[in-house]
């Protein structure tokens, strides 16, 4: 992040622009799971005598911008106010106009936003615009919160990979199932809503073949208010996806992307997709599976900014070997399986020393029901 903005400018309340950035984080979280391939964004206009004028926040990509909303509500009373943003004001032509013109035609006397866009097109320039057209700008109010915010969109649109979340339920001697591969249910009723509640955020869902072959998933968002379906991803490197499982054949909207090999051969490939699957022929890695980070690649250029994984070992494994894991939903339930051929949540080879194992960091433990839930960030090596 540039320097330049991102430093606190003298002559006003510090405590008075966290308590405002911190209502305009929250405003912007409304829009969780629905903005995607755009960030989370939220905004206030806040009078000369610190009453909110207005407020809005990014509700759907292409549709207008929080400071739009924000600004739209003040109305006349906007001019001489402050509007706080969590994200730099836009200064390119999207599928929307550009925010800088609208704030700067507003009158708006000073800009408080949370962080600087890490989109190349924006990134400083907005701001920019701004102070050249004689505006106040502080930068970097509640840094910390804005950037785990959107860290999603942060790392798709900063290195061109999905942000991927690893999930797994496993016993508390770390069991994902049983030795006759029974795991229906470890966890609890709170954290499989809570696992569905995640569904309706990231863009994607990841399992492996195996997993569709032994429980015939549906993939699909099951909330009481209703929710999001994410795109289905199979890793399916001989095209054995069953063309009448419940992954393809569910009403659901959401489309099903199969991930295959040139193993695969052309007849199966043709019925999954007169089922209704989309088919992907990636390349494969050096033990023969479809290689993670091309895939990676491709899902992101389709506009999938983050991907839940749900796979059991093996995808868990590959997934995390390939560098590209960035955080972790471990549920811990209150049971002892035992058994060395139960399964576990992460297979292949392993570390050979602990020195090279992955470390968690910003770990945080909470309660759902019975169960305990871990979350952290993959410390990738």
């Amino acid at each position: 992040m540039s320097g330049v903005f991102c430093v606190l400018e003298g002559g006003f309340s510090l405590n008075k622009d966290k308590m405002f950035m911190k209502k305009a984080l929250a405003l912007a979280a409304k829009g969780q799971g629905r903005t995607s391939p755009n960030p989370m964004v939220g905004s206030l206009v806040v009078s000369a005598d610190n009453l909110i004028i207005g407020q809005g926040y990014h509700q759907k990509a292409g549709e207008a911008h929080a400071e739009v909303y924000a600004l739209g509500q003040a109305g006349d009373r906007a001019k001489g106010a402050t509007l706080y943003v969590t994200l730099e004001p836009c200064c390119h032509h999207g599928l929307t106009p550009p925010c800088v013109d609208l704030i700067i035609k507003s009158g708006i006397k000073r800009v408080v936003a949370a962080m600087e866009d890490p989109n190349p097109l924006v990134s400083g320039k907005g701001l920019a615009r701004l102070q050249q057209s004689g505006i106040d700008v502080t930068c970097g109010i509640m840094l910390k919160e804005a950037l785990i915010l959107n860290e999603v969109f942060i790392k798709y649109i900063s290195s061109g990979y999905p942000f991927i979340a690893l999930k797994a339920a496993v016993s508390l001697d770390g069991k994902i199932a049983t030795y006759t591969g029974d795991s229906k249910w470890i966890t609890g009723d709170a954290a499989r809503e809570f696992g569905h509640i995640l569904r309706d955020r990231y863009d994607g869902i990841m399992v492996g073949i195996n997993t569709v072959l032994a429980d015939d998933p549906m993939l699909t968002t099951r909330l009481l208010k209703g929710g999001r379906d994410p795109v289905r991803i199979i890793l399916d490197s001989h095209g054995r996806t069953p063309i009448r499982g419940k992954v393809i054949n569910n009403g659901s909207e959401a489309p099903t992307i199969i991930a295959s090999t040139e193993k695969a051969p052309e007849n199966k490939i043709e019925r999954l997709k007169l089922a209704g699957a989309e088919v992907m022929i990636i390349p494969q890695d050096r033990f023969g599976h479809v290689d993670i980070d091309i895939l990676m690649k491709k899902l992101a250029v389709r506009g999938i900014t983050s991907i839940l994984v749900e796979g059991g070992g093996h995808v868990n494994a590959s997934v995390l070997e390939s560098g590209l894991a960035d955080k972790l939903y471990w549920f811990i339930a209150p049971m002892l399986i035992g058994g060395q051929k139960a399964l576990g949540p992460l297979a292949g080879k392993g570390v050979k020393n602990l020195s090279e194992a992955f470390t968690i960091s910003n770990m945080k433990l909470s309660s759902l029901g019975k169960d305990i839930l871990v979350e952290g960030y993959i410390m990738n090596k």
